[in-house]
């Protein structure tokens, strides 16, 4: 029998036996199924793989469900061998490396399937996922797991499991093939009975036989089909593994029987080795686990809970030592409902530390009957906390050194209260602690201890946690720990305290769909927080500004606030003002660009550009290949279109540097061959590449490049070209210089005439000689590109040489040769260009931005001038000042909490107002030192008849409503929200 078949035997088949009751959820369809499955892992808290894969194939985790339910359930078949490798078989993972895939395929079910198996088919609460899904799938007897009797198995638990993860092989073990079988590892198939015994009979007939006639002679013997293979010929040799054609059966040897000792056959010895047994196990424990028999005791959190709570000094010692390390390292791993009673233990242990102060020792009362000062309820929670403690005598500290026991009591006590505050950072173990009657009793009486240097740790942790829990609590307004962290807020000092007292506060019932109204909060505190508003503290100003949006969002508070509104402690204007400051926290200038006038472009440069004077000394300074380089890089620049043949680029290197290189200047390099030349374009510039273009004749190009119209210098700035075109002249001067004084000066010189005064001459020498008088000179007009200045259309001007050296510098970048960083920085374009007119109309009398008139503001100019010239597109520039936004674009931060706020301000102060009038708020009489310095409650009594409009005139008008309009007009961010308080406020006023 082969070992599928029989494992396939072992295994229970459906016609043999009664099909097994499937659930609910393989009637659903495959999507269905899938979300049930990932909800169950949510709850879980453990990660489902929906489509995994094995030897590269889909698995089908519904078909999979299915098929293993078929067989009984993972279990089952964990326990029968091979029974995974038939599985595999189903879902056609292929022979080679059956094994790897037949675990691989158990592991898939056992993350995904196997904890689901036992809630939804066998109805039972699966193990923890520490010892499920956390560990390997060796392994099975999964529903009677739980973390106390696990243990890892060992090779040959799993060797007597079936396991058949592929593992290294043992030296000493090694799977020897049955003679004659045609799979591999057949001894690994499940036991089968042993066949029939035939003893042996040696033939004695001749002591020389052929293995032919040994096969066929004896007929009771019981190797008829390793003699048969024997027989074959030499083909079926050569194909025969070499275990089979090396094999020789062992020599037989005889077999020895022995009876077994039995009632049956022999009671006399069965009883003998009945009370040998007996007297030997005598006086030793029963079930006694021996030392290295593979039980390791308790994990290291069943015994911290035990250590903890044995009441041991040393071993709460040790047991709180490795709580705040597991706490502060596996935190996020360590829920306190797999370790029942854990957190009991430690809200215990800390209240333990007011039997310093008070010498009283809190037991916890799970029944509900105990009476005592000491008692607490562990059932509803234990009323009147603050008023009992206050009822205790105090025991007065001595002023002298502590005993060390002492202060080892405090600092253990500090660590259950960390360990505590790292394990609520948890969400699962908040709710946890939430739902602890313990945990709110703890927290009142840790909180309502005096204060006392030692204990200010042990008080912070205590305000984290209730930052933690405070979500799930609704906490009314006489609540004590209420009130407790409100008097936090109202006379600490510590900034820590105060923060966190806030943030819980704030979190009240976050959770839950009750609102937190934040109900009698003294107006002390309101003060205060207006006082933080000032501060340079963005988590404290956040908290406050949080506590206020959730205050004023009632309008009964509100009107209280309007009722103090004359107090100058408690005056709601300020607040107001402070909060509209606010509202440009942390901005940053944003400028946008909107386009006035499009640009054209110039046309493209018909020839190469002639370099410069400058910038042809510093070339002929240059070794090559740096010469013809950095001369590509100022007289051509990148452009897709573009091309120019090899040979003409050739030849207007040759043209520029051969007059230079034949002895004309000493040392000069040479130019280099034509094929480097060419190959250094495409490295100068990365768009361009080398070409042929095929026709009747081959044509061989650069393509991606084009002349420059305007060379630039060796820093990519362009030259500036002198536009300067008499009437008599043809063409422009175009010449170019590379700083805007040196055109001046070219002006000046070449086109003026103005002379410099000779030397000698003072201060004035070296300087232009400007001073003609006041004569007029029909020569001396402005011929810069076109400029109408000094023509016979435009009011006739004294055109003296200065006052046209004056003009001139109106057409060269800056306007302002006396600022050479303003003339460096204004590099002008490649042509001229003329800024926007309001007389470029077009045919409907609007502005038409292709139109581009002359400079005299009227004469439009014609098409062939515009492209010859280009344009430069102009643009204005607007400033914006944005606060802070989150990773979607949306508000965020301390300018999104202040207009939060001043918008439930503009909306409840008129139902606030309403309020006052019809009595229906209750005023507490507070302790101020100021009452009577703004006149008391009679004071607060007379805003009672105020109407709502004037409130909102009073609190939003004047810059308030400037500031507001400021932010609505440059803040697009708050923009939204701002036009909310805006609205809010009008028609709260109309």
């Amino acid at each position: 029998m082969q070992p599928a078949q029989q494992a396939s035997s072992a295994m229970p088949r459906s016609n043999e036996a009664e099909e097994p009751t499937l659930p609910p959820s393989l009637q659903l369809d495959s999507d269905e199924f899938i979300r049930k499955l990932t909800s169950f892992h949510e709850e879980r808290g453990t990660t489902l793989e929906p489509s995994p894969r094995v030897a590269g194939k889909l698995i089908d985790l519904q078909k999979l469900y299915h098929t293993i339910l078929k067989l009984g359930g993972y279990d089952q078949v964990s326990r029968t061998k091979l029974a995974w490798r038939e599985v595999g078989r189903e879902f056609h993972l292929g022979a080679q490396n059956a094994g790897a895939y037949a675990f691989a395929l158990k592991s898939t079910y056992y993350k995904n399937l196997a904890a689901f198996e036992i809630k939804d088919h066998h109805n039972k609460t699966p193990p923890p996922k520490e010892v499920l899904e956390d560990l390997t799938a060796k392994g099975g007897d999964l529903l009677i797991r739980t973390v106390q009797n696990y243990r890892q198995p060992t090779v040959e638990d799993a060797e007597a499991s079936g396991e058949e993860e592929v593992t290294t092989p043992n030296g000493d073990k090694m799977d020897i093939d049955e003679p004659g079988s045609g799979t591999p590892r057949s001894t690994r198939g499940l036991r089968q009975a042993p066949p029939q015994r035939v003893l042996f009979q040696p033939d004695v007939s001749s002591s020389r036989q052929t293995r032919t006639a040994t096969g066929h002679g004896q007929s009771p013997q019981p190797t008829t089909a390793p003699s048969s293979a024997y027989s074959s010929g030499a083909t079926n040799q050569n194909s025969m593994p070499p275990s089979i054609a090396s094999y020789e059966p062992r020599p037989p040897m005889p077999l020895t029987l022995r009876g077994a000792v039995a009632p049956a056959n022999n009671s006399t010895g069965f009883y003998q080795q009945v009370a040998q047994s007996e007297q030997g196990s005598k006086g030793k424990p029963k079930d006694m686990t021996k030392p290295g028999c593979g039980y390791e005791g308790p994990n290291i959190y069943v015994r911290t809970l035990q250590a903890l709570r044995s009441g041991i000094p040393a071993e709460q010692e040790y047991a709180l030592h490795h709580l705040v390390k597991i706490s502060h390292e596996r935190g996020d791993k360590f829920r306190f409902e797999a370790f029942p009673n854990l957190a009991e233990a430690l809200a215990e242990y800390v209240l333990g530390i007011t039997s310093e102060y008070y010498g009283i020792h809190w037991r916890i009362d799970y029944m509900g009957e105990d009476k005592s000062i000491n008692a607490l309820n562990g059932i509803y929670g234990t009323p009147g906390l603050v008023e009992r403690l206050k009822s205790l005598p105090r025991i007065d500290v001595a002023d002298e050194l502590e005993p060390k026991e002492k202060s080892m009591h405090f600092e253990k006590v500090k660590e259950a209260g960390l360990t505590m505050r790292n394990l609520s950072l948890m969400e699962d173990n908040a709710k946890y602690l939430s739902e602890m009657t313990e945990t709110r009793d703890m927290l009142t009486i840790i909180l309502s201890l005096p204060d006392d240097p030692r204990l200010i740790e042990l008080k912070h942790y205590m305000l984290d946690v209730a930052e933690t829990v405070t979500r799930y609590w609704v906490m009314p307004e006489d609540d004590p720990l209420y009130r407790i962290l409100l008097d936090e807020v109202k006379h600490s000092s510590d900034r820590g305290a105060i923060l966190t007292s806030l943030r819980a506060i704030c979190r009240i019932s976050m959770n839950l769909k009750d609102n937190n109204n934040l109900l009698s909060v003294p107006m002390a505190i309101i003060e205060k927080l207006g006082s933080y508003l000032l501060l340079q503290d963005e988590e404290l100003v956040g908290a406050a500004l949080d506590f206020l949006y959730q205050y004023t969002a009632v309008p009964s508070n509100v009107a209280i606030l309007l009722f103090h509104a004359n107090n100058p402690k408690y005056r709601l204007a300020p607040l107001i003002r402070e909060l509209c400051r606010l509202l440009r926290y942390g901005e940053v200038e944003i400028q946008d660009k909107v386009l006035l006038q499009h640009a054209i472009p110039a046309l493209p440069a018909e020839k190469i550009p002639e370099v410069p004077n400058d910038l042809l000394r510093q070339l002929l300074q240059m070794d090559e290949p740096e010469r013809s380089n950095t001369w590509l890089k100022c007289v051509f620049e990148e452009h897709k279109d573009s091309e120019i043949t090899q040979i003409a680029l050739w030849q207007a290197y040759q043209s520029r540097f051969t007059p230079y290189s034949n002895g004309a200047i000493p040392n000069a390099p040479g130019l280099l061959p034509a094929a480097e030349f060419i190959k250094n374009v495409s490295l100068i510039f990365e768009n361009a590449t080398a070409q042929v273009v095929n026709g009747q004749t081959s044509k061989f190009i650069i393509k991606g490049i084009r002349p420059r119209r305007i060379p630039v210098d060796t820093n990519q700035r362009l030259y500036l070209r002198c536009h300067w075109q008499p009437p008599a002249a043809v063409k422009p001067c175009f010449e170019f210089f590379p700083e805007p004084e040196d055109l001046y000066n070219h002006i000046l010189s070449a086109h003026l005439g103005v002379k410099r005064h000779p030397e000698g001459s003072g201060e004035k020498a070296g300087k232009w000689d400007t001073s003609d008088g006041h004569t007029i000179d029909d020569s001396l007009d402005c011929h810069w590109g076109g400029c109408l200045r000094f023509t016979n259309g435009t009011p006739r001007l004294e055109k003296t040489k200065g006052r046209v050296a004056r003009h001139v510098k109106l057409h060269l970048p800056g306007g302002d040769l006396k600022d050479p960083k303003k003339a460096s920085a204004n590099r002008t374009p490649a042509i001229p260009t003329y800024p926007f007119r309001p007389n470029n109309l077009g045919p409907n009398g609007r502005h038409d931005p292709s139109i581009l008139v002359g400079p005299d503001g009227k004469t439009p100019l014609a098409r062939s001038e515009i492209d010859e010239r280009g344009r430069e597109a102009i643009y204005e520039t607007f400033s914006y000042y944005h606060t802070p936004v989150d990773e979607h674009g949306d508000p965020a931060g301390l300018s999104l909490s202040a207009i939060l706020v001043l918008r439930n301000l503009a909306r409840n102060i008129p139902k606030a107002a309403e309020l006052l009038r019809n009595g229906e708020v209750k005023i507490e009489k507070e302790a101020d030192e100021d009452m009577e310095m703004w006149g008391g409650f009679a004071a607060g009594e007379s805003h009672v008849e105020k109407g709502g409009a004037e409130w909102l005139d009073e609190c939003f008008g004047g810059m308030v409503h400037k500031n507001l309009m400021w932010c609505l007009a440059y803040n697009r961010v708050l923009g939204g929200h701002v036009t909310d308080v805006i609205t809010l406020v009008r028609r709260g006023t109309e």
